[in-house]
């Protein structure tokens, strides 16, 4: 299926490892000039050499630790260079722990480098949108919010925000001709799963590679995503193809979530 993202400009955020990358990857190989965001300078200078070098990609420091930072960064890019057809909000979990024990300043945090910066990412995209009659609003959250993930409880909290703030605005937008819609990627080969592996295996007294495969047994295909299987999902969401796609939690979890 050629997805066609010729002449489409797409705002990968997270852009420099894991899905974020392979996504800006995708994106670029099926047509569209990309923009990245991240907050390592010489990291997005790393990912902007691997895109395909005939189109005008570019890139974008910022930190979603700074809300207001990331909102004059964008504006000023917007106004001097293009608007984006294509937005993938994505940024790194919280850290895990029990909800219970989580400090208010976890709370906040959290709100803030996704809810509140998604927010602002998509206030300053959905002009350009509108004008084009044409927006794919893409964001990454987690199967937690069909089925919460034990010892991820600051993260369940504020992906269930994120996915229901999405969905309204899928309500609000889809008379423009702007999707939309959640990707709920499952344990996926990135360093974020490196780490919950690691932080299991502590905390249980096995081995690394025991915790690992016990993971892959949960899940029915037996094996965790490659970041690029959920980036080709989120490909095929940023394309007409998926134009009467609105409004939906797409998990790419290999049918590991017990939930429809």
């Amino acid at each position: 299926m050629n997805l066609d993202l010729n002449n489409k400009y797409a705002l990968v955020c997270g852009s420099t490892a894991g899905i974020g990358k392979a996504t800006a990857l995708a994106l670029a190989e099926e047509g569209a000039t990309v923009t990245l965001l991240a907050r390592n300078e010489e990291k997005l200078k790393a990912t902007l050499k691997e895109l395909p070098q005939h189109r005008n990609h570019d890139y974008i420091v910022a930190d979603f630790s700074d809300p207001m930072e990331l909102h004059a960064k964008l504006t000023q890019y917007i106004a001097t260079h293009h608007g984006f057809h294509i937005l993938l909000n994505n940024t790194g979990g919280p850290a895990g722990g029990p909800v219970f024990s989580a400090t208010i300043e976890a709370f906040e945090n959290a709100f803030t480098q996704h809810l509140k910066c998604n927010h602002i990412l998509v206030q300053c995209a959905v002009p350009f949108m509108k004008e084009n009659k044409y927006g794919r609003i893409i964001n990454v959250i987690s199967t937690s919010v069909k089925q919460p993930l034990d010892g991820l409880g600051v993260s369940n909290t504020v992906r269930g925000a994120v996915a229901n703030w999405s969905k309204t605005l899928a309500n609000e937008l889809g008379a423009f001709g702007i999707t939309v819609n959640n990707v709920l990627p499952g344990a996926t080969g990135t360093e974020r799963l490196t780490q919950i592996i690691k932080n299991k295996a502590s905390k249980t007294g096995k081995s690394e590679e025991e915790t690992a495969q016990a993971m892959k047994n949960a899940i029915p295909t037996k094996r965790f995503a490659k970041p690029e299987e959920t980036a080709d999902a989120i490909a095929f969401l940023a394309s007409a193809r998926a134009a009467y796609i609105n409004g939906i939690n797409l998990p790419v979890d290999g049918g590991r979530t017990k939930s429809l």
